[in-house]
């Protein structure tokens, strides 16, 4: 059960991506051990807690939305889909947008 122990060199950033933030370390040393066919990396330098920018959800809509949008506002499937998508998949919302131009 031997142990190799090496640094692993040029190493800009460690990033530790977590629910809701990330734990960010800029030039790290980072140090590989193989014990027993694992593999272990370690970290060392200073951590910046960085909190997520809460990402929008996809919209949520049917091809049927796309299409009935289409219909009531006059115009193509894909200019249908971007107001949709614009809307985060309101219709009535979509609608107006398109028939308001």
């Amino acid at each position: 059960m031997g142990m190799e122990m090496q640094e692993l060199g040029d190493v800009c950033k460690v990033v530790f991506y977590m629910s809701g933030k990330q734990l960010v370390v800029e030039d790290p040393q980072v140090m590989v051990m193989k014990i027993g066919g694992q593999t272990i990396y370690q970290v060392m330098g200073g951590a910046v807690e960085v909190m997520e920018k809460e990402k929008p959800s996809a919209p949520t809509f049917t091809e049927e939305d796309v299409q009935l949008v289409a219909a009531q506002a006059g115009v193509s499937l894909e200019e249908a889909r971007k107001a949709l998508e614009q809307t985060q998949g309101d219709l009535a919302q979509a609608i107006l947008l398109l028939t308001s131009k």
